[in-house]
């Protein structure tokens, strides 16, 4: 599973790429915040079984959040955003946002799955296959798979982290494991953000 490190990288490329004349420290810290609010359902975990990755990865979170922001950006007479924060706060609003759904939930639904609808609706999902074209066989896909396979949920699924890497009681020597990175691919995304960041904020000086 992507650690929060590879989620905070997606999250620092979205925020390079995203912030335009916004780009700060600050707006930059806000940005990697909330690209890491979905991991602390991690903690949720151990108080109510099965949440990681349903409590805080649920995709009913960044809709509802969009729904708040652009109903008080777009459709408010006064937008409170804007008048507390300028425009500086609707572009970093918005971008954090962004970062939530693309760095934050994202890489867990493509990577073991999670919770998109919960609590609305309490079934894991995971995005995960390939796309290929055969001169045999034509286009082949496996990301949709509709085999009968049984349902995850809340109930049946527990996601392990060094915070809580058992269901249920844990033995005493239970090993925890609080990974980085666990794949090439991840390193170089892990890589592709610190290089983005910091480009970035060295063409701002």
């Amino acid at each position: 599973m992507p650690s929060t490190v590879v989620h905070l990288a997606v999250g620092a490329v979205v925020a390079a790429a995203l912030l335009g004349d916004e780009f700060d420290r600050r707006s930059v810290a806000v940005v990697l915040a909330a690209t890491a609010v979905p991991d602390v359902d991690t903690f949720a975990g151990l108080y109510l079984q099965g949440t990681h990755r349903a409590l805080l990865h649920t995709l009913v979170l960044p809709v509802g959040a969009g729904a708040v922001l652009a109903y008080d950006t777009r459709l408010r007479p006064a937008s409170w955003l804007l008048g507390r924060w300028g425009v500086r706060g609707v572009r970093v609003a918005w971008v954090a946002l962004a970062a939530l759904s693309i760095g934050g939930i994202l890489p867990d639904l493509m990577t073991n799955g999670v919770n998109v609808f919960y609590p609305f609706y309490d079934r894991f999902f995971t995005v995960d296959g390939e796309l290929l074209l055969s001169n045999q066989r034509g286009v082949v896909q496996t990301f949709v798979d509709l085999s009968a396979d049984p349902q995850r949920t809340t109930e049946n699924t527990h996601y392990w982290t060094g915070v809580d890497p058992t269901r249920g009681a844990e033995p005493e020597n239970v090993e925890r494991i609080f990974p980085v990175v666990r794949s090439g691919f991840q390193l170089l995304v892990v890589f592709l953000g610190a290089f983005t960041l910091g480009g970035r904020f060295w063409a701002e000086q």
